[in-house]
């Protein structure tokens, strides 16, 4: 395995024996500013196979009450300077581009997106406001990165091409410091009653009745006074609740910590992408026999089959203006996966980006993502402002990478918190249609988090 140069970042194939341990190699750096980590977890599922580490970014993205603010500014290039997010990120990743790899990441664009960082999410027109002090969307542009690739057994370490292997090593080489214990200092409380829930349930079967609405995505909001490490408390819950998609990433104004299942969009360097919407849940069993009843009951449900066709639909529409029309395709519809705390419903999508169109126009293109919002999709976004006492901020979102050759990957952030100003926050959720129970739409939300809430 040789190494690979780059115009811009050369990459040192390392041995993976003393590379490997992603929790050891990133605790020295988990409090400082801009440090992400995005996580396989050592989940065993077919998705887990890359952990990716950056440090120190080169420029920074932060999207705060709409406003971007991008330090330092990017050099004045053209007669058309980036006017939203998205360009912004582009036109920072370009100077980087025309790169090649064999790697899924050579350095590039990380950070997450906020649920509010895409279309316009409604709060200001339902009077809701923000109460969580952190950015709508935080992504910094990185060439220090560290690769793991736990199926080949093969690490490597991504430098700016002028630094050698030793300094490059050097780099990512520390003492893990002293911190403070994780500690909660008070019980969750959520901001719906089952009764309020219940409301809010029965005022979206209303837009139903009226045909204004088929599909959404209801959540509450787990709320805990806590003082303490958030990167603490990321690995007591990686432990109890691997999933393929985790991450972390520490900001000055607070900490995300994803236990995420779902993949929200996968670009190769070539441009085909796959996405891979959850819709269907039901609680895992300690009894085999029974867990795998609740699985074949999952898979039999017609109520929950139909609402996944639904975002399949829905995503469909979503990446068609960027996609090539006949290169959509559904390898796999209706699978079941099954995680630590709950069974899930997943389908595939596939397509092939259409020619100059990147990873940054499809993300643009899905956000937010249809299977935590609903059918029809802005109506949805509207009537979830409407009901839901709070801002989404990063939950259902996306944390997410793009890498200068191209490709791209990133999580949908469910099963997701936020350590800031001493509160941490967890939300949970669930898909509502016509034939939902709303008894049962409120229990799947604590089933979500039935291997987060009672561990911290």
């Amino acid at each position: 395995m040789h190494k690979e140069n780059n115009k811009n970042t050369t990459i040192y194939p390392v041995e993976y024996r003393l590379w490997s341990n992603t929790q050891a190699l990133f605790a020295p750096f988990a409090d400082e500013p801009w440090a992400i980590l995005l996580d396989s977890a050592n989940a065993h599922h077919p998705d887990s196979r890359y952990d990716i580490i950056v440090r120190k970014p080169e420029r920074t993205i932060r999207l705060i009450d709409q406003q971007l603010i991008c330090q330092p500014p990017l050099p004045e290039t053209s007669n058309t300077p980036p006017t939203d997010l998205f360009t912004t990120i582009q036109a920072a990743l370009a100077p980087y581009q025309d790169m090649q790899s064999n790697i899924p990441f050579c350095g590039g664009a990380v950070g997450y997106f906020g649920y509010n960082a895409g279309q316009n999410a409604g709060y200001e027109k339902a009077g809701v406001a923000s109460d969580i002090a952190m950015p709508d969307a935080a992504v910094g542009i990185y060439t220090h990165a560290l690769v793991i690739d736990h199926q080949d057994k093969q690490s490597y370490i991504v430098a700016p091409s002028h630094m050698s292997q030793t300094d490059a090593e050097a780099f990512w080489r520390a003492e893990a410091p002293t911190v403070v214990p994780f500690k909660r200092h008070s019980e969750w409380q959520s901001n719906l009653t089952e009764a309020e829930y219940i409301e809010r349930f029965e005022r979206f079967q209303a837009y139903v009745a009226a045909g204004e609405c088929h599909h959404i995505n209801l959540a509450q909001r787990f709320t805990a006074e806590c003082t303490g490490s958030s990167w603490q408390a990321y690995t007591t819950l990686r432990e109890t609740n691997g999933t393929p998609f985790s991450g972390f990433m520490n900001l000055e104004e607070g900490a995300v910590l994803s236990l995420s299942p779902e993949r929200f969009v996968r670009v190769s360097e070539t441009g085909e992408l796959q996405t891979k919407p959850i819709k269907g849940t039901r609680p895992r069993h300690a009894v085999p026999s029974k867990d795998a009843a609740l699985a074949a009951e999952l898979l039999a449900s017609e109520k929950e089959r139909n609402e996944n066709l639904l975002v399949v639909q829905l995503l469909t529409d979503d990446i068609r203006p960027v996609c090539v029309p006949e290169s959509i395709q559904t390898p796999q519809l209706l699978a079941i996966e099954s995680f630590p705390a709950v069974h899930h419903l997943v389908s595939t999508l596939v397509a092939q980006l259409k020619p100059g169109h990147d990873a940054l126009d499809l993300m643009r293109a899905v956000m937010p993502g249809g299977s935590i919002t609903g059918h029809p999709k802005q109506q949805a976004i509207d009537v979830i402002a409407e009901l839901e006492p709070h801002q989404r901020s990063v939950y259902c979102g996306s944390l997410a990478y793009f890498s200068f050759h191209g490709a791209a990957d990133s999580n949908v952030t469910i099963r997701t918190l936020c350590h800031s100003q001493d509160k941490l926050h967890c939300w949970a959720g669930g898909g509502i249609v016509s034939q939902s129970v709303a008894s049962e739409e409120y229990q799947e939300t604590f089933d979500k988090v039935a291997r987060i809430l009672p561990y911290l």
